[in-house]
């Protein structure tokens, strides 16, 4: 049975990636502030399971800014797969705390990749990276070989992780992979994501719970996907020799003003009625026409997404007026 570990276990890639390496007969450990997040996370359920807990799956305390408790944790687990998916990853609140971002998101990985590099059978690496380190992107869409050139403190710090990656692989022979993840959604997407506010607010404002919904720039435009079809690309870029970088993208871009109408439809509402534009949710600075290429994984990995971006949003808001 194939042993994986995995950081930000409790978040929406990491709990669909749980069920999808259970699903595959892996034994899955996952790295967790405290019990009390598990129970109400998006692996709650699995955590409550007796069928699968402490069998086939197992949560460890543990901190990306603890090296020691990490490297004794991994020693223990002895996992043959690590997917590395913890991070402070909203953009806005980068800029509000850039040196927190930093800690997580850059330190965290240097952490996990030098525990790797120690270890007497190296685990296979997997870094979730960002198409943020792009930003101010010269050419689009962007390829693995674009230079990176980010636009905020969070994609600084994953460009610093995704080159620290690259720097392991070739100068000490591990496993390590990174996948360019392009914005992804979920029912399981944070509160703090604007797809999910849209969604939500779009819901509530059809059951009565609230009267407008407050926005930024509109007009911004990103590469939206699935997370369960980004997940499996993570599951896919560890079993493929050599070890490479790949980006999980949708090749197409939607605005703001995109999710704000489809959610909306999809509770048979006027967006017009409801939605204001807020100066002071406009960010610092915003990337501009991220879209990724996503042809290497489709060639390579034989990597195919299921999920459309209507259809995402669509599943979005109405698990929200479902409750």
């Amino acid at each position: 049975m194939p042993k994986a570990l995995i950081t930000g276990v409790t978040g929406q890639d990491g709990s669909y990636l749980t069920e999808l390496l259970l699903s595959k007969g892996y034994e899955v450990h996952g790295i967790t502030r405290s019990t009390e997040d598990l129970e109400r996370s998006w692996v709650g359920r699995l955590f409550q399971d007796s069928t699968t807990y402490k069998k086939r799956l197992f949560f460890h305390p543990g901190d990306l800014s603890d090296p020691a408790g990490l490297r004794a944790m991994i020693d223990k687990s002895k996992p043959d797969e690590i997917y590395h998916l913890a991070a402070q990853s909203h953009v806005g609140r980068s800029f509000e705390d850039p040196e927190g971002t930093c800690e997580v998101t850059a330190m965290g990985t240097l952490r996990l990749l030098e525990i790797v590099r120690a270890m007497s059978k190296p685990a296979k690496f997997f870094h979730a990276a960002s198409g943020e380190i792009f930003g101010d992107a010269q050419e689009s869409p962007q390829t693995v070989d674009t230079p990176m050139a980010p636009v905020n403190p969070y994609g600084c710090a994953k460009a610093f992780a995704t080159q620290m990656v690259q720097v392991y692989r070739r100068s000490f022979g591990i496993f390590a992979s990174n996948g360019i993840l392009y914005n992804h959604e979920s029912p399981r997407r944070g509160e703090n994501f604007v797809t999910k506010k849209i969604c939500r607010a779009a819901a509530a404002i059809k059951l009565g719970k609230q009267n407008e919904l407050l926005l930024g720039d509109t007009s911004a435009k990103r590469d939206w996907g699935h997370a369960k079809d980004y997940v499996r690309g993570m599951w896919l870029a560890l079993q493929h020799e050599p070890p490479e970088d790949f980006i999980f993208a949708t090749g197409e871009l939607h605005s703001v003003q995109d999710v704000v109408e489809i959610a909306f439809a999809s509770v048979e509402l006027d967006w017009k009625n409801y939605v204001k534009q807020d100066p002071k949710l406009f960010r610092p600075t915003e990337a501009q026409c991220l879209v990724g290429d996503p042809s290497k994984a489709e060639t390579v990995l034989g990597w195919k997404r299921e999920f459309q971006f209507a259809d995402i949003i669509r599943e979005m808001t109405l698990a929200e007026l479902e409750g």
